[in-house]
């Protein structure tokens, strides 16, 4: 259920604009901070986020966590909150070979299933948290 109402709020909102300087998002997508809480809950949920298909972190609950990209333990003493922000909209931004998906991009991807097309993975609300959760990892 929790699933269900992530997803359906990622698909009913229109992407929000912003601005990238250097190899950052430096202001928030919905102008104030994420709430960490549900960051770790995006994060950990293999419906939702997805992120430990290839990530591995600080979360014992989970058995089966990826090696495919760098571990989230001590992510937000690595890198600042605009930095995870643009890594979390479109990491392709700082390398265009990256196995990374766009979390809030909808064009010009390539094998997109016909129900996903034109609606980001996460909302600007989701990837705050995210954001929000991720900067709390030192």
């Amino acid at each position: 259920m929790l699933a269900a109402a992530l997803v359906s709020s990622a698909n009913a909102q229109e992407l929000r604009p912003y601005q990238i300087v250097g190899d950052a998002i430096p202001q928030s997508l919905t102008g104030a901070k994420g709430d960490a809480a549900r960051g770790r809950a995006i994060v950990v949920n293999r419906q939702v986020g997805l992120c430990l298909l290839c990530h591995s972190g600080p979360f014992p609950e989970d058995r089966l966590q990826g090696n495919l990209s760098p571990d989230l333990t001590g992510t937000g003493a690595r890198w600042t909150e605009g930095q995870l922000r643009l890594r979390m909209v479109d990491a392709s931004k700082l390398n265009p070979a990256t196995i990374m998906p766009p979390y809030y991009r909808t064009r010009d991807l390539t094998n997109v299933a016909a129900g996903f097309r034109n609606k980001p993975i996460l909302d600007a609300a989701q990837i705050e948290d995210v954001v929000a959760f991720l900067t709390s990892l030192k």
